[in-house]
């Protein structure tokens, strides 16, 4: 209380001071300070950086100015554009060698790339496929042909089909296309957020009887944990509905196996990487449900954070915000914790939408209300002056996931994006991928470069870049002592970083 205080004297008299009327040339001096006061409030504003870091920072900041100056400015390019300039960045290339802490918003049939998905899931034996009216696929392993039903009417064996074609990897691209959104002409192919909408919601549904399928999970789980280490994250909250998983006879196993799989797996990478600090499920169900299934899901939500304390770290609602129901209309639902007396944190995505004044648009508030942990998204922010002041004062942070908002066509030249506003404020914040294997990435670097020279500017710097990591194991949902280690972890790597780019 008595540092925030001090701050407060130390950062708003002088202002009050600066505000009065003056006549002539302003004092240089003055000028001056008043631009460290504002730059101290942004997001890495206070950070006090070493000799080391300045000496990286500088070198940065040079790259940085280089890659501001030219064209075509991969920030105000859509990314599938703008990827290839991206991939031959300086800055991104030291980004992809920053530690980044932890990933805090990833849904878990997104983790992987697709074209692991494809060369090596769909190659499994008794792996069938269908083709379906709507031009999409699907993807089943089974010991015998599966039966037809309404989306598919015929299966055919994957080796077989493979076998007539001749061509697997022209196919293969093929079958890729169907998992993800990644085109060479986005803007034609993805006229409106209806459309591109449509197809996100497809490839979902495209890759759901691949990562289904039990011992491909326990691999995919694995392989998801490894793509996010070799991008230097050491943690990982997976947004996930648990989806019934299968075996080839068609046993299904219910959510408790799933938790307990992932578990297990988590342990086992842990055990191969001594570096990587866990991974923790935040349980997700889809917001086109009805009131009395998100009262179950909630219960059995309830259940298994209990059944699964290290694990289960809450519970969330997903989906397109634009054409799903409203925070408020599940608040019979989502009151149930408090009714009974437990404790389910809440994850909710809200303000994934720039449709001012709708219902939608009040979820932040309506997030907020419902004391939730973090924002996933929380796009429309800064549109919200009490949600945002709010939001600060709890300490919730916004979970930013650049690139998914521009792919998603919530906004184009991420210059542009309302977390300009939230990081020039030094909001809460954490960078986060979405859903890496749909947008054509893997791990958090996209992101953090988007952030750090679309939407962060020039006025961005090592400091940022320093705190948004360290944000990430602030605001997750470990308890404190293995926040402790995360961030012991996590320094340890940051000044070896430092030392090896010097």
């Amino acid at each position: 209380m008595v540092i925030s205080f001090l701050w407060a004297v130390v950062t708003y008299v002088p202002l009050l001071w600066f505000m009065r009327v003056t006549e002539g040339m302003p004092d240089p001096a003055q000028r001056d300070l008043l631009m460290r006061q504002e730059a101290s409030r942004q997001t890495g504003g206070r950070v006090v950086l070493t000799a080391a870091e300045q000496k990286l920072d500088a070198y940065l900041h040079r790259l940085k100015e280089q890659e501001m100056s030219a064209t075509p400015f991969p920030p105000a390019l859509h990314f599938f554009k703008a990827k290839p300039l991206i991939e031959k960045s300086p800055v991104f290339k030291l980004l992809q060698k920053m530690p980044k802490g932890a990933a805090l918003h990833i849904h878990s049939s997104s983790l992987v790339s697709v074209e692991w998905l494809v060369k090596n899931i769909t190659y499994r034996p008794n792996c069938y496929i269908c083709f379906t009216w709507d031009n999409s696929v699907r993807f089943q392993f089974s010991a015998r042909q599966p039966f037809p039903r309404w989306d598919c009417f015929y299966w055919q064996l994957l080796e077989t089909l493979r076998a007539k074609i001749g061509d697997p990897t022209g196919f293969d691209n093929s079958l890729m296309q169907h998992l993800t959104l990644f085109t060479e002409d986005p803007d034609g192919q993805y006229p409106s957020q209806d459309v591109v909408w449509g197809k996100f919601e497809k490839a979902f549904i495209a890759s759901a009887g691949l990562v289904t399928h039990a011992p491909v999970l326990k691999d995919y789980f694995y392989k998801g944990l490894e793509e996010l280490h070799r991008d230097n994250i050491l943690y990982l909250e997976l947004r996930s509905g648990l989806s019934r998983t299968y075996e080839l006879d068609g046993t299904i196993h219910d959510k408790f196996w799933t938790l307990k799989t992932f578990q297990e797996v988590t342990k086992k990478f842990i055990g191969d990487h001594p570096d990587f600090l866990g991974a923790r499920i935040i349980i997700s169900v889809h917001r086109a449900l009805s009131i009395s299934e998100v009262k179950a899901a909630v219960k059995e939500a309830i259940q298994l954070q209990k059944d699964f304390p290290d694990v289960v770290a809450g519970f969330d609602m997903v989906g397109r915000e634009d054409s799903g129901k409203s925070l408020w209309f599940f608040r019979e639902a989502l009151s149930l914790p408090a009714e009974l007396g437990v404790r389910l944190p809440y994850f909710f995505h809200a303000g994934e939408t720039d449709d001012e004044g709708t219902d939608t648009d009040q979820n932040i508030l309506d997030a907020l209300l419902f004391n939730t942990t973090r924002i996933g998204h929380g796009y429309a922010l800064a549109h919200h002056p009490l949600a945002k002041e709010l939001s600060r004062k709890r300490n919730v942070a916004v979970e930013l996931c650049p690139i998914s908002n521009q792919v998603l066509k919530l906004v184009s030249d991420l210059r542009n994006h309302p977390a300009t506003v939230l990081m020039s404020e030094g909001h809460p914040m954490v960078i986060s991928a979405d859903d890496p294997s749909l947008f054509g990435t893997t791990g958090l670097s996209y992101d953090f470069y988007q952030a750090f020279v679309g939407i962060g500017g020039l006025k961005a710097n090592l400091g940022t870049l320093k705190e948004l990591a360290a944000n990430s194991i602030t605001y997750s949902s470990l308890p404190a002592h293995l926040k402790d280690s995360g961030r012991a972890m996590w320094q340890k790597k940051w000044d070896a970083f430092i030392s090896a780019n010097l």
